[in-house]
């Protein structure tokens, strides 16, 4: 409400002020279409919700991007922050998102654990039936992702190639079987009212977001660039980091609640929806947000160090899959993704950025090899016509 009325009384607030009262909004929003997205659940089919909740869940994330990629068209120098922004926002639903979930899921299962029982000698978190679809197309938009750095821009047919497999990705698993869905907090109380007023309610929720979302995207996203100008700091690192940190904490923390619970099938499988979600249908409308404020078809051009942090963060891509493969993740492999997250911090280098690209791209070719029995089962289930995504 404090966004939407500073907005709609023009009035201008200084770069940290405004960091902080439209940055709690994006938040707020975020928190707002969390709660929304899942108890969404209870009316649509079991597969087409998580796509769905987690395209509303990262809604926040494209507010900001988009509005990068369009003021691109008149500003060149804000294409660095629509690649900022997206780079940092799918390298740390990976490298902390996963990881956390994970080391909870071990957490919770310990905790919960008969004292007699055999110890799990590989512990972690199992994906839900199905994963194998988003992990092909997850592949996929990876693969077509290291033509972005090959050809230094994110142009046209970039997108296009995204939003294809965004297109068939909805498709294939709008036909999951219905299920009762696992809701919690909010959600759960919303859920549970008669279905008029929920459904009722769960718009209104949205809409509020929505409007909220609208209303604070462009102050929060000048507000980021102007707090680096005013307190000399990178305002790549601030956009790259402090911006996703904000439009996905709610993300991160129902996944994280679910895994506490016992139920990190359930926050993996939201987080890697998120995922295909930001790796193509996020990615893939850079270009078009930017052709379209242009007047004309264009193309996002990358510099060096663009090129390099796609570089990385496509690196990273294949080593999720990677660890995925096998429908688990162990507790040691998010042990390493999160400190291979965690190194790249504090050295922005580009030898330190490509040298843990090759790293990344190497443990994912030994781990394509040791889980190498799974991946005709995945590339079946995806486009074979009689597959479900429930096998």
């Amino acid at each position: 409400m404090a966004a939407i009325a500073l907005r709609t009384m023009h009035v201008h607030l200084p770069p940290i002020e405004g960091l902080f009262v439209f940055g709690g909004a994006v938040l707020s929003a975020a928190f707002i279409l969390a709660w929304a997205a899942e108890a969404l659940q209870v009316d649509i089919a079991k597969g087409l919700a998580m796509a769905v909740l987690a395209f509303i869940a990262v809604l926040p994330e494209y507010a900001v991007d988009l509005y990068f990629a369009s003021t691109a068209a008149s500003k060149p120098e804000y294409a660095q922050y629509a690649a900022a922004n997206m780079t940092g926002s799918n390298r740390l639903l990976i490298g902390v998102g996963w990881s956390v979930v994970a080391l909870c899921s071990v957490y919770a299962a310990l905790r919960k654990r008969d004292p007699n029982a055999p110890k799990d000698p590989s512990p972690g978190v199992t994906l839900g039936e199905g994963y194998g679809v988003d992990l092909t197309i997850l592949c996929a938009a990876t693969l077509w992702s290291l033509t972005m750095p090959m050809f230094e821009q994110i142009a046209i047919w970039n997108g296009l190639g995204l939003l294809l497999l965004f297109g068939f990705y909805v498709w294939r698993v709008s036909g999951g079987a219905d299920a009762e869905p696992e809701l919690t907090g909010v959600a759960s109380e919303v859920g549970s009212l008669p279905k008029v007023r929920r459904r009722l309610t769960v718009a209104v929720l949205l809409i509020a977001a929505a409007g909220t979302l609208i209303a604070a995207a462009e102050p929060f996203a000048e507000a980021l660039i102007g707090t680096g100008e005013h307190l000399g700091v990178d305002r790549f690192i601030l956009v790259q980091w402090l911006a996703p940190l904000a439009s996905e904490a709610p993300e991160l923390i129902v996944a994280t609640i679910f895994a506490l619970h016992g139920h990190g099938s359930a926050g993996m499988g939201a987080l890697l929806s998120s995922k295909v979600n930001q790796w193509t249908l996020l990615v893939g409308t850079l270009p078009i947000a930017y052709s379209i404020a242009l007047g004309k078809p264009g193309a996002l051009h990358l510099d060096s160090r663009q090129v390099e942090e796609l570089v990385l963060t496509s690196s990273q891509s294949l080593l999720g899959i990677g660890v995925l493969l096998n429908g688990r993740l162990e507790a040691w492999e998010a042990i390493v993704l999160l400190l291979l997250f965690l190194v790249q911090l504090p050295f922005p280098q580009a030898n330190v950025r490509y040298g843990l690209s090759m790293l990344y791209v190497l443990l994912a070719i030994l781990l394509f090899i040791r889980y190498a029995r799974y991946v005709p089962q995945h590339i079946r289930l995806t486009f074979s016509k009689n597959a479900s995504v429930e096998e």
